[in-house]
């Protein structure tokens, strides 16, 4: 494929956070663009889909895409027990996965773009950033179903004709983001206290998806884009205090920072029964993007600063007098 091409792109959860972003994206660089959801809004180009976990016959019902990418998937649900857990994520974000991936196969669809995630490689390791060759290492259900939907789409691809493109962001952030993004900007909007003065030395990878949606719609068409993992990130990592930082300064917001020794955050963490929230806090995890780079010849369209710009803005309007 080249990367001037204009083809049918059809993308699955469209209407979720980084749908909104890609399929503009993919329409200004002259693709036809199909929008995938469970509740179609009725616009042209709107498709149908069924549940992640159900069968992926609806496929076959609309025009044949040349390019199909997988953005739909299953997210961590609070309060859902552990075995739950592990059997509704393996049925949504591998089966399902696998399911729409046989019937694209079956239609012809030339090139299966899947979005995975970076939990898949692990939940993070000090002063190691994780490599798109690396055996995948993961430590929840949602990156276990990630995991086994790659290795699937790996032997599926290998069989056939289709080609398989794997991304496996770190954690996206924008101004729809949900997560630990949204609630650090509400402290911050409301001006309360975060205990996170302390967490100065570790290392995170974000993306602005801004970002992952511009590397998204490159690996659409790029011809070496195939038959690989590819990591993307916005190239500069951060430690949780300089976050938070660098989101007051984007929101025009002081960030007041306590310096709570980390043996506390770690003691409060667990009695409040949040050791997963405080490993995510305080530990490393970063990405390699020197591949995505070098043989893809991509660059952040935005920085971390104008891409917390962007997503922060709104926030910025609003709390103003």
């Amino acid at each position: 494929m080249s990367a001037r091409t204009a083809m049918r792109v059809l993308v699955t959860g469209a209407s979720g956070f980084v749908g909104r972003a890609l399929c503009p994206v993919l329409a200004a660089q002259g693709h036809e663009v199909l929008r995938a959801m469970r509740r179609p809004d009725g616009l042209p180009g709107t498709v149908a889909a069924g549940d992640l976990d159900g069968p992926a016959e609806w496929l076959r019902k609309v025009p044949p895409p040349d390019v199909l990418v997988h953005l739909a998937a299953r997210v961590h649900q609070m309060h859902e027990r552990a075995d739950e857990a592990e059997l509704l994520h393996h049925r949504a974000n591998c089966e399902g996965t696998l399911a729409l991936a046989r019937v694209a196969q079956d239609m012809g669809v030339k090139r299966f773009v899947f979005v995975s995630s970076i939990k898949v490689s692990g939940e993070g390791r000090p002063g190691q950033p994780y490599r798109p060759d690396e055996a995948p290492a993961p430590a929840d259900a949602y990156g276990r179903s990630k995991a086994a939907a790659e290795a699937g789409l790996h032997a599926l691809a290998a069989a056939g004709p289709l080609e398989l493109v794997i991304v496996r962001p770190p954690l996206v952030y924008g101004r729809e983001a949900a997560g630990n993004f949204r609630s650090l900007a509400r402290a911050l909007a409301g001006g309360w206290p975060l205990p996170l003065g302390a967490l100065d030395g570790n290392r995170r990878s974000l993306v602005a998806v801004d970002n992952l949606a511009d590397f998204v719609a490159l690996c659409v068409t790029h011809e070496r884009a195939p038959g690989r993992v590819w990591m993307v990130s916005d190239d500069e990592d951060v430690s949780t205090a300089g976050l938070v930082r660098r989101m007051g300064a984007a929101m025009g917001r002081p960030a007041r920072l306590l310096t709570v020794p980390r043996g506390l955050l770690d003691v409060l963490a667990g009695l409040l029964g949040r050791r997963g929230l405080m490993q995510r806090l305080a530990g490393d995890l970063t990405v390699d993007v020197s591949d995505s780079k070098a043989l893809l010849g991509w660059r952040p369209v935005v920085s971390l600063d104008q891409g917390l710009a962007r997503a922060l803005a709104p926030a910025r309007q609003a709390d103003s007098p």
